[in-house]
């Protein structure tokens, strides 16, 4: 076993990672900040601490004059041990200008100092906070959409799929942007036409083993729904979209995962950005204006 499968070592390195992998994500991003990304999308900003126990901060973005409009709740990615309020900026003025909805961005909490599953219980809990508010918030919870890109697609259907075993709230769609949906099968046995893919398999051995410490857990549903143990009828499951990268060694398990949705009748659709890797869309603005369009489209057909 390597050594960064050991929790202890794990979250040591994930710490250090926390203070040097912003200034690594502003270099794959040119050093351009996320709110200067992509001006054409514009929608006034609100920050906001939703108490989630523990209360989490989140970014209100919204752009449409619609009186009321519907609520989409964006996760973010990170390896679930980076928090970044305002890493997704350009997708959720993306998608609140071009899908005509509100968008409730979420820094939730982060492993090794919160492991699983305190971040898909808080995230759950933000959705009902949002619910809950509509009215005072001055949106329509009975339009809503949830999704997120890397680690922020898996809790975001890990939302989903609380959503589905408790028999609400209903959601009317997921958007599930390369998220890591197997972690029950190791970095190194997944496949990537690269030499040297974005995710590393000793990247993956560090998130994996500061948010989910125990191997046996990362069976858990909410962890890993394309898990090969995770067998449940999905039936009822909130409509998704599911995107992949080509070069991403993610790519196979978002396929199972989007096929095992097609099989309960609920994918909405599943699509491949080619010659893309793993978070293509913190460097590649015109892989992002695209694939962002293609998303907002998806969720202003699921308000009606």
């Amino acid at each position: 076993m390597s050594l960064l499968s050991r929790p202890a070592v794990a979250r040591f390195v994930a710490r250090r990672l926390q203070k040097a992998m912003p200034r690594m994500m502003a270099a794959q991003a040119g050093g351009v900040d996320p709110r200067e990304r992509l001006p054409e999308f514009t929608a006034e900003r609100r920050e906001l601490i939703i108490p989630a126990d523990p209360p989490a901060p989140v970014v209100i973005y919204r752009a449409d004059a619609v009186a009321t409009p519907g609520v989409h709740v964006n996760f973010h990615g990170g390896g679930y041990i980076l928090g970044q309020l305002h890493g997704d900026d350009a997708l959720c003025r993306a998608i609140a200008s071009r899908a005509g909805v509100v968008v409730v961005d979420v820094d939730y909490v982060v492993a090794p100092q919160h492991p699983f599953p305190a971040a898909v219980h808080q995230a759950m809990r933000v959705v009902q906070w949002v619910i809950d508010n509509a009215e005072a918030q001055g949106w329509d919870a009975t339009r809503l959409t949830v999704g997120g890109q890397s680690a922020g697609g898996a809790i975001a259907a890990a939302v989903a799929r609380q959503a589905l075993d408790a028999g609400g709230p209903r959601i009317r769609l997921q958007v599930l942007h390369y998220p890591p949906l197997d972690l029950t099968v190791p970095a190194a046995g997944k496949h990537s036409p690269l030499a040297k893919p974005l995710l590393r398999p000793w990247m993956s051995q560090v998130f994996d083993s500061s948010y989910v410490p125990d191997p046996a857990t990362r069976a858990d549903p909410l962890v890993s729904p394309a898990g090969a143990s995770d067998t449940a009828d999905l039936t009822g499951i909130a409509p998704a979209v599911v995107i992949a990268a080509s070069d991403d060694i993610l790519r196979d398990e978002d396929e199972r995962y989007a096929r095992r949705l097609e099989r309960a009748g609920a994918l909405a659709e599943f699509w491949q950005v080619e010659g893309a890797d793993h978070g293509y869309d913190g460097g590649d603005d015109t892989l992002a204006r695209e694939n962002y369009l293609r998303i907002a489209a998806h969720i202003r057909a699921a308000q009606v």
